[in-house]
């Protein structure tokens, strides 16, 4: 039987986080500790699924942690790679069940926001930042957000995550005004995105420590969630699997036996 869930540790208690995003090409992890925090992005994508947790392991050996010693769990539950968001999910929930942790799911585009907001750190006061991630098929997943730049320091969600057609989006936001525009979109349809002007970050800074900035954010804020609640936000029906995506459910089903 399952055990429940451990309850969440104060805001100002030292807690051990350990974070992972698998929502795109590229694998983010993060274990942020009361000493130090150790980042590492990686490959993703199909693999994703098979490097996940040696990944997570060796964060913690280089922090001279246990599993056990974990506190909180924060994913990425999308949008994003149905593949991605899969083993995302499937890790946080195996790992919440198994060491009676809550969960904190979290916005996956909102971590490009938050890496923006990381690059504009000169930048005082709100920031309203818009995200658009290549979704293929001449499509992006999008999505408005608010830094409050007060003493809250807070993200607000403005237009929550969905799936567009570029004319749609072009259309949604034709009278928004943005600080800042990021994500993959930006450089797989360049001049054919028409958005609103504003400065293009194409790059991530790193994505790892924005995602664990975003879960300690939300450590102060949220209780979390049980991991049997714990689901992927998919924006677009999966109607079938890739050869890729084949081959690493058969990898993990393998993996597991």
């Amino acid at each position: 039987m399952p055990c429940s869930p451990a309850p969440k540790p104060a805001p100002d208690q030292a807690v051990h986080v350990l974070a992972f995003d698998t929502s795109t090409e590229r694998l983010a992890i993060a274990l942020g500790t009361p000493q130090a925090d150790h980042t590492r992005l990686a490959e993703g994508g199909a693999v994703a699924s098979a490097t996940l947790l040696p990944q997570a392991r060796a964060l913690l050996d280089a922090a001279g942690l246990n599993w056990a010693d974990i506190d909180l769990i924060a994913f990425g539950n999308g949008p994003g790679a149905f593949t991605g968001l899969r083993t995302a999910c499937a890790v946080a929930q195996g790992l919440g069940l198994g060491l009676g942790k809550l969960l904190l799911p979290i916005d996956s585009l909102l971590i490009v926001a938050e890496d923006a907001r990381g690059q504009l750190a000169a930048s005082e006061g709100p920031l309203d930042i818009g995200v658009a991630m290549d979704a293929r098929m001449d499509e992006v997943y999008a999505a408005r957000y608010r830094w409050s730049g007060s003493a809250a320091n807070t993200w607000q969600v403005l237009d929550a995550p969905a799936l567009y057609t570029l004319p749609a989006l072009a259309g949604a936001w034709a009278h928004v005004t943005l600080h800042a525009l990021a994500g993959s979109a930006l450089a797989a349809f360049g001049a054919r995105l028409n958005v609103p002007s504003a400065p293009r970050l194409v790059a991530e800074q790193d994505r790892a420590a924005a995602l664990l900035r975003l879960a300690r954010q939300k450590v102060t804020l949220e209780t979390g969630i049980d991991a049997a609640l714990a689901l992927p936000l998919y924006l677009r029906d999966k109607v079938a699997l890739t050869t890729a995506e084949r081959e690493a459910v058969k990898h993990a089903k393998a993996a597991a036996a």
